[in-house]
């Protein structure tokens, strides 16, 4: 959730910043704003294209943000638990229009309107009707404490121990879109009846391990708690604090599949390094597809980024104007003025968040393949405050421009319509950005590599018969590749950085 702090209006820094390289601007983003750590990672053509951390993860134990360091990424993980439920969708287990009691063992309705059903894609696009009324807080927290926690049917049912008639709206499911965390809490639920497996467990090994990432929902699966990141407000720790010992084992003995998912913070509990984020948003960006894995089918991920719910003025909450459409798990901006303005004229695919003290950001388009992940751990004083443009925070804002100076003209879409992250599995290569490596894709017969900038002028070739090779050193800037034999070639763009 976002809580907005009334500070004295920031000048732009970007103004100030001319002359300045990337990565000297982010730092003096994160000083101005008096950030305690911070990690920005941005992907081109699909691939990391930079990453920059600063400052601090912990710090009592001067414990300084790397790419190892873990975040609690907040309500960036309902795209994740989006994921997992939609893993389920297109492996046959339900439809999008059906009604979630049909794998439940209690009853959901709003009770203004019992008869019309709650379905997935309602959950999934925050228009069931279900808010965070005033039993959830309580509920949350009995959840995470008590053994055993409590079945959510206490929450959601009438009669039951946190139930409270605040938990709906009063209009007919499907129609108002109303932003709420227990909408991800009942999917956490339905994912684990449908499945028969913990949510947790279910996601790690249907999302997390093929993309190779080590995070999860349960941070018990985490090696090394010293790599948590601390979440501050005001410098002072509110949660996360573990100081190298970590929390008490989850007792699974205690709890039952099924009877309340919210158990693993699946509305905003995922601790994931930058870099394994990025794998997550460039499967996403890329039909489903990661280091050619195909994690979800592209009919599936389409369905994800379809606007479900567009607002005209009446039919929904916009959140301070932030949000203005929505797909399943994933919101999608519109660029509407004073809102949810990401890169100027171009539609982005994502999700942020909010939670003790922590913003982050995760947005992406599909036709660069180009991406930015925005994550700090907190503050040493103050707060955040409104955007002077949007309706992200001042530092979100500031550094979404960063990223929109600094990278995104460059990342263009490679000759002939292909990207080279888009990876044409008939294709005979494709670049790596981050290491400067053509991986050829077979083992093709001797052939010669051309390097042309782009006025036309040849700067180097060689011939190459390996399956990887290494470019040589050349200076930083967009270059044209050709690979040729005696029957074959194949042309692509690409941009050269160190």
């Amino acid at each position: 959730m976002r809580f907005f702090l009334i500070l004295p209006l920031a000048i732009s820094l970007l103004s100030q910043l001319h002359g300045q390289n990337y990565h000297e601007t982010l730092e003096s983003i994160a000083n101005e704003n008096q950030l305690i750590g911070m990690s920005v990672v941005v992907m081109c053509n699909g691939e990391n294209r930079d990453s920059f951390h600063y400052g601090l993860a912990d710090i009592n134990r001067e414990i300084a943000v790397d790419d190892k360091t873990y975040y609690r990424i907040a309500s960036i993980s309902k795209t994740v638990t989006a994921t997992g439920l939609m893993k389920l969708y297109e492996n046959g287990h339900f439809s999008l229009e059906e009604n979630i009691n049909n794998y439940l063992d209690f009853n959901v309705a709003n009770p203004n309107y019992p008869n019309d059903s709650i379905t997935f894609g309602m959950l999934l696009s925050h228009t069931s009707g279900l808010i965070d009324g005033s039993g959830y807080s309580n509920f949350l927290s009995a959840s995470y404490n008590e053994s055993p926690p409590p079945n959510i049917s206490e929450l959601l049912s009438p009669g039951g121990s946190y139930y409270t008639s605040d938990m709906w709206l009063n209009t007919p499911p499907g129609s108002y879109f109303s932003y709420s965390n227990i909408n991800f809490g009942l999917i956490a639920t339905l994912i684990e009846q449908i499945s028969n497996r913990r949510f947790d467990r279910f996601v790690r090994d249907s999302i997390l391990i093929p993309l190779e990432i080590s995070g999860s929902f349960n941070i018990d699966d985490l090696t090394d708690i010293n790599r948590v990141a601390v979440l501050y407000r005001n410098g002072e720790p509110q949660a996360d604090h573990y100081q190298g010992t970590p929390p008490e084992p989850f007792d699974s003995a205690s709890y039952t599949p099924g009877t309340n998912g919210l158990i693993f913070a699946p509305q905003g509990g995922l601790r994931i390094t930058t870099e394994e984020l990025m794998r997550f948003m460039s499967m996403h960006a890329h039909e489903g597809i990661w280091e050619n894995k195909q994690i979800l089918q592209p009919a599936t991920i389409a369905l994800m980024h379809k606007p479900a719910w567009t607002n005209n003025g009446t039919n929904g909450n916009n959140y301070y104007n932030l949000f203005n459409q929505w797909g399943l798990g994933m919101q999608i901006t519109t660029n509407t003025p004073n809102g949810d303005i990401v890169m100027p004229e171009t539609t982005m695919i994502g999700h942020p968040g909010e939670a003790y003290g922590l913003i982050s950001d995760m947005y992406f388009e599909k036709e660069k393949q180009f991406g930015i992940i925005f994550l700090t751990n907190g503050y040493y004083s103050g707060g955040y405050e409104f955007g002077d443009s949007t309706a992200f925070y001042v530092p979100e804002e500031q550094v979404f421009s960063a990223a929109a100076d600094y990278h995104f003209a460059n990342c263009d879409t490679i000759t002939n319509g292909i990207s080279s992250l888009n990876r044409n599995h008939n294709a005979p290569f494709y670049i790596s950005h981050h290491t400067q490596t053509v991986h050829f894709n077979k083992t093709y017969p001797l052939g010669t590599i051309f390097i042309y900038n782009l006025t036309g002028n040849l700067i180097f070739t060689d011939q190459v018969s390996r399956k990887d090779y290494t470019l040589p050193d050349f200076p930083d800037g967009i270059y044209i590749l050709r690979w040729a034999t005696n029957t074959n070639q194949y042309t692509q763009k690409f941009v050269k950085t160190h």
